[in-house]
Protein backbone atom coordinates (compact mmCIF):
# COMPACT_ATOMS: atom_id res chain seq x y z
CA UNK A 1 0.00 0.00 0.00
CA UNK A 2 1.21 3.29 -0.60
CA UNK A 3 2.24 5.95 2.40
CA UNK A 4 3.42 9.10 2.92
CA UNK A 5 5.95 10.24 5.53
CA UNK A 6 7.14 13.48 7.00
CA UNK A 7 10.22 14.35 7.91
CA UNK A 8 12.21 17.31 8.96
CA UNK A 9 10.37 18.14 12.62
CA UNK A 10 11.98 19.44 15.24
CA UNK A 11 12.44 21.96 18.21
CA UNK A 12 12.80 25.52 17.32
CA UNK A 13 13.24 29.15 18.97
CA UNK A 14 10.84 31.36 18.65
CA UNK A 15 10.88 33.01 15.07
CA UNK A 16 13.34 30.50 13.88
CA UNK A 17 12.56 28.36 10.32
CA UNK A 18 12.26 24.49 9.57
CA UNK A 19 11.51 23.05 6.45
CA UNK A 20 8.84 19.96 6.80
CA UNK A 21 9.51 17.05 3.33
CA UNK A 22 6.90 14.71 2.36
CA UNK A 23 7.28 11.94 0.26
CA UNK A 24 5.74 8.65 -1.06
CA UNK A 25 7.47 5.17 0.57
CA UNK A 26 7.10 1.47 -0.19
CA UNK A 27 5.38 2.09 -3.51
CA UNK A 28 5.72 4.68 -6.73
CA UNK A 29 3.08 7.63 -5.95
CA UNK A 30 1.69 9.82 -9.14
CA UNK A 31 1.97 13.76 -8.03
CA UNK A 32 -1.65 14.65 -6.86
CA UNK A 33 -2.66 17.67 -5.04
CA UNK A 34 -1.11 17.49 -1.73
CA UNK A 35 -1.21 19.48 1.51
CA UNK A 36 -0.69 20.18 4.94
CA UNK A 37 -2.65 19.96 7.87
CA UNK A 38 -1.61 20.35 11.80
CA UNK A 39 -3.20 19.17 15.30
CA UNK A 40 -2.20 20.73 18.58
CA UNK A 41 -2.78 18.99 21.97
CA UNK A 42 -5.99 19.56 23.07
CA UNK A 43 -7.48 21.32 19.34
CA UNK A 44 -8.76 19.95 16.63
CA UNK A 45 -7.21 19.17 13.43
CA UNK A 46 -6.65 22.60 11.29
CA UNK A 47 -5.80 23.26 7.71
CA UNK A 48 -2.16 24.72 6.80
CA UNK A 49 -1.15 24.75 3.42
CA UNK A 50 -2.71 23.13 0.17
CA UNK A 51 -1.39 22.95 -3.74
CA UNK A 52 -2.49 21.34 -7.05
CA UNK A 53 -0.90 18.90 -9.09
CA UNK A 54 0.50 21.39 -11.08
CA UNK A 55 2.11 23.97 -8.12
CA UNK A 56 0.20 26.49 -10.04
CA UNK A 57 -2.06 27.36 -7.54
CA UNK A 58 -1.82 27.21 -3.47
CA UNK A 59 -4.06 28.14 -0.19
CA UNK A 60 -2.91 28.90 2.91
CA UNK A 61 -4.61 29.34 6.38
CA UNK A 62 -4.51 32.77 7.40
CA UNK A 63 -2.52 32.38 10.55
CA UNK A 64 0.56 31.10 8.44
CA UNK A 65 0.07 33.32 5.47
CA UNK A 66 3.25 35.58 4.97
CA UNK A 67 5.04 33.05 6.88
CA UNK A 68 4.95 29.47 5.55
CA UNK A 69 5.23 28.43 2.01
CA UNK A 70 3.92 25.36 0.19
CA UNK A 71 5.55 24.14 -2.84
CA UNK A 72 6.45 20.79 -4.72
CA UNK A 73 8.79 19.29 -6.73
CA UNK A 74 7.32 16.73 -9.40
CA UNK A 75 10.73 15.27 -10.28
CA UNK A 76 11.04 14.10 -7.15
CA UNK A 77 7.58 13.21 -5.82
CA UNK A 78 7.66 15.40 -2.83
CA UNK A 79 6.00 18.58 -1.21
CA UNK A 80 7.61 20.61 1.46
CA UNK A 81 6.44 23.43 3.84
CA UNK A 82 9.06 26.56 4.60
CA UNK A 83 7.83 27.65 8.05
CA UNK A 84 9.53 30.86 8.78
CA UNK A 85 9.21 33.68 11.51
CA UNK A 86 7.59 30.17 13.63
CA UNK A 87 5.70 31.40 16.58
CA UNK A 88 4.93 28.90 19.99
CA UNK A 89 1.14 29.01 18.73
CA UNK A 90 2.71 26.41 15.46
CA UNK A 91 3.89 23.63 17.76
CA UNK A 92 2.01 21.17 17.12
CA UNK A 93 2.20 17.94 15.00
CA UNK A 94 2.36 18.71 11.31
CA UNK A 95 0.16 15.87 8.71
CA UNK A 96 0.84 15.74 5.14
CA UNK A 97 -2.08 14.68 2.49
CA UNK A 98 -2.61 14.38 -0.78
CA UNK A 99 -5.69 13.22 -2.92
CA UNK A 100 -6.14 13.36 -6.84
CA UNK A 101 -9.03 16.28 -5.86
CA UNK A 102 -7.47 19.61 -4.77
CA UNK A 103 -10.67 20.26 -2.61
CA UNK A 104 -10.98 16.79 -0.90
CA UNK A 105 -6.89 18.04 0.19
CA UNK A 106 -8.36 21.50 1.28
CA UNK A 107 -11.16 19.65 3.04
CA UNK A 108 -9.37 17.72 4.67
CA UNK A 109 -10.62 14.56 3.19
CA UNK A 110 -8.47 13.56 1.49
CA UNK A 111 -7.23 9.79 0.54
CA UNK A 112 -3.58 9.52 1.89
CA UNK A 113 -2.04 10.66 5.13
CA UNK A 114 1.23 10.42 6.93
CA UNK A 115 1.76 9.92 10.29
CA UNK A 116 3.29 12.99 11.36
CA UNK A 117 5.87 14.79 12.42
CA UNK A 118 5.90 16.88 15.95
CA UNK A 119 6.83 20.86 15.62
CA UNK A 120 8.09 22.22 18.85
CA UNK A 121 8.90 26.76 18.85
CA UNK A 122 9.99 27.56 22.19
CA UNK A 123 10.03 30.90 23.30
Amino acid sequence: QVQLVESGGGLVQAGGSLRLSCAPSGRTFNNYAMGWFRQAPGKEREFVAAITSSGITTRYADSVKGRFTISRDNAKNTVYLQMNSLKPEDTAVYYCTTDTKYSAVVAGTSVYWGQGTQVTVSS
